[in-house]
């Protein structure tokens, strides 16, 4: 049937625009979640309806999972929140840098090389990623400038990383990992990071979650009272003398 001028054409569910909107929900849930249906509304400016509908679709799919949201203060009336966030599943629509050669080449590797040969490869693997981020890391002054330097580099390289005050330090929030299936067979990949990442803001850091051992998010805190930060806070790591 023919339509006026100027009426609005419906798009049908599942089409180009609402796939659009699926992904932008789908990417909210990775980098900011676990969140509300409210919050995702809030964000991206649809209707609740809508989140809804897109909410139920990825759960459907498996993509998403859902939570009771934490409770702060006393209990009211009605149901309690509900907080999503992606699954591994939901990720892999963003694409992942891992398969099963990847696996079978480190378990090779393993074998006949041993740990030693398995934590060279994590060390070198990192290295590889900051690249020339290093220089970007390493201008920057204190490790709070550093951190927020490092979570901009990880995000160009599709780690979905933020920088976050909280607990006397920062939290850096790796909302994304590429290589989580691998990581969660050989952990050195996760303890090469971490070790990095302690030596480029100069100071120890903790992890405090990981998404390879099934959490939302690699969490890394980065303390900023301890007394090795206060002294070595416009300190810059010169290449190459790390492991000296």
């Amino acid at each position: 049937m023919p339509t006026q001028a100027g009426a609005v054409v419906p798009v049908q569910a599942g089409g180009p625009v609402d796939g659009r909107t699926r992904e932008a929900v789908a990417r909210l849930l990775m980098e900011q979640g676990p969140v509300t249906a409210a919050q995702v509304a809030t964000a991206l400016e649809l209707s609740s309806p809508a989140v809804r509908r897109h909410l139920d679709a990825l759960l459907a799919d498996g993509e998403a999972e859902c939570r009771e949201a934490t409770r702060r203060g006393p209990r009211g009336r009605g149901r309690p929140a509900r907080q999503y966030l992606l699954t591994d599943a939901g990720r892999a629509r963003f694409g992942h840098n891992y398969d099963d050669l990847a696996v079978a080449a480190l378990r090779y590797l393993a074998q006949h090389g041993g740990p030693d040969a398995v934590q060279g490869f994590a060390q070198s693997r990192v290295e590889e990623l900051l690249g020339d981020g290093l220089a970007q890391i390493e201008a920057a002054q204190g490790p709070d400038a550093r951190t927020h330097a490092l979570a901009t580099v990880l995000t160009a390289r599709g780690y979905a990383a933020q920088a976050r005050e909280g607990g006397h330090g920062v939290q850096l929030c790796q909302h994304h990992c590429p290589v989580a299936h691998v990581a969660a067979e050989f952990p050195a990949l996760c303890e090469a990071e971490t070790h990095a990442f302690a030596e480029l803001l100069g100071t120890h850091v903790q992890r405090l979650a990981t998404i390879a051992r099934g959490d939302s998010a690699c969490t890394t805190h980065v303390p900023l009272d301890a007394p090795e930060v206060r002294r070595r806070a416009t300190t810059t790591i010169p290449r190459g003398r790390q492991s000296e």
